[in-house]
């Protein structure tokens, strides 16, 4: 085992807690947030909305820098500005000041998931990248769970704006702690070159490819033909990749994905309050729920990825279908929330919540269509894309919420009526939530094959390293 591999890992999972953290930290100071600041709950949702308002943009011009510099100095730079941006709103910044630190956090943070998933599989040979690339994933989820106990005790201690200020101080301590354990593998290519042949792996970590690859060959798989040159796939047109259908399948199904965490993060701590009639404290301990569960999905997925494409099973077969099998599920619970109440809706809301922030398999699968050089691009423009789903829903949930008839004033607390409302509007929301990811889940299944569109792209564009321009495949 490759230890330096695995710390790596582990600090991304770090980095991954904490950029999630940054983000369910508007819902959980919701409560006292809204009436302290005079805003409304749709220009609430709206500034939740805002985090995602440079996600795009910043996903892809942060990807191309990547795919141009040592990732290690991406992450550096994005954990600093991350921390930096935390302290205004704990020095008394009001409705303005959080609106646009909420925006550029949201720029500084969009490409988390991608650089962190492209660092790692350039620490892990192809058919060992599922389970790291999940573990990573399962950070996002705690970022929530950690999250929500620990600001919970500070809001109520030391009030809402010093949640603010220890995610800062936090950030600040995983950035000089990257800083001096921080860098880029071996199965990384970087300025245009091919990723290191195998003289260039470490010898512990040749010998454990050697030892797996002898495995796989008496199994006979001829899928392993196709991973061993997975890091040697050359370039091609931008314009082929974006409009493939694994591609394209890929980002509606994230468009879902960013969805839930949208609800998530700005309303979920509000719906349980309201709607599930739970005390602040039990709310923090709920809200952890669907991130919990959602883990244990991408644990056991990764698991099963990792142990399915050494035995020489399709990326298509070992995350693609496992992946829609999960948003199937997340659209199936979602319809059914409105039909239930008190402690059927959270169990429904954990499994439908849990089951939809898997997000991360999306780019992890669609890294394995392209070769390393491309690859911290395309997971980022493909986040980028798929986030509009988060701009869209926390202000879509305040507006289904106020055309229901729910509004408030501030310092007025909720009547019997008003959270007959809240609830109308965010059953509509689950409406909206459940067909979506019930569409992309079976879409899924049938169409994310980054097998298929790898070979068809290279069979068709491959480009010579020196040269950019097409030119066709060696057989």
């Amino acid at each position: 085992m490759n230890k330096r591999a695995w710390l790596i890992t582990v600090m991304l999972v770090l980095f991954q807690i904490i950029a999630f953290a940054d983000k369910a930290v508007l819902g959980l100071v919701a409560q006292q947030a809204i009436p302290e600041l005079g805003i409304s709950t749709v220009q609430f949702g709206f500034i939740g909305s805002a985090f995602f308002f440079l996600y795009a943009i910043a996903s892809v011009l942060l990807g191309i820098w990547a795919g141009k510099v040592p990732i290690k100095w991406v992450l550096l730079a994005m954990g600093l500005s991350w921390a930096i941006l935390q302290f205004p709103m704990l020095f008394g910044g009001g409705a303005a000041v959080l609106l646009v630190t909420r925006i550029l956090l949201g720029g500084a943070e969009g490409p988390a998931t991608a650089i962190s998933l492209s660092s790692a599989h350039s620490w892990f040979r192809p058919a060992d990248r599922s389970l790291p690339s999940n573990l990573i994933a399962i950070g996002s989820t705690l970022g929530p769970v950690v999250a929500a106990p620990l600001l919970a005790v500070i809001i109520v201690n030391f009030g809402w704006r010093w949640a603010f200020g220890v995610l800062g101080i936090i950030g600040l301590i995983w950035t000089i702690t990257w800083f001096i354990l921080g860098g880029d593998g071996p199965y990384g290519g970087k300025r245009g070159k091919p990723a290191p042949n195998a003289s260039a792996v470490p010898e512990s970590q040749a010998a454990t490819d050697a030892e797996a690859h002898a495995s796989e060959t008496e199994a006979g798989s001829t899928e392993q033909d196709r991973l061993t040159g997975i890091d040697r796939q050359k370039r091609v047109p931008w314009r082929a990749i974006l409009m493939s259908g694994s591609f394209v399948v890929a980002v509606f199904a994230g468009f879902t994905n960013f969805w839930t965490q949208g609800f998530l993060t700005t309303w979920s701590p509000k719906y349980l309050a309201g709607v599930v009639n739970l005390s602040p404290e039990m709310v923090a301990v709920f809200f952890t729920f669907p991130w919990l569960f959602g883990a244990a999905v991408l644990l056991a997925l990764g698991i099963l990825g990792r142990y399915l494409m050494r035995r020489g099973v399709s990326v298509h077969k070992a995350i693609g279908v496992p992946f829609g099998v999960s948003l199937a599920v997340a659209g199936a619970s979602f319809l059914l929330l409105p039909a239930t109440t008190g402690a059927a809706s959270v169990a429904l809301l954990t499994i439908a919540a849990g089951c939809s922030v898997i997000y991360p398999m999306a780019p992890s699968a669609m890294a394995y269509a392209v070769g390393p050089q491309q690859r911290p691009v395309l997971m980022a423009t493909l986040g980028g894309i798929a986030s509009v789903g988060a701009i869209i829903s926390p202000t879509a949930v305040g507006l289904f919420m106020e055309n229901a008839g729910y509004r408030t004033r501030p310092g007025q607390k909720d009547t019997a009526e008003m959270i007959a409302n809240m609830t109308d509007g965010v059953h509509q929301s689950f409406g909206v939530a459940g067909a979506l990811l019930l569409v992309a889940g079976v879409l899924s299944v049938f169409f994310l094959n980054p097998d298929r569109t790898g070979r068809l792209l290279q069979n068709k564009y491959a480009t010579d390293a020196a040269d950019e321009s097409p030119v066709p495949a060696t057989k």
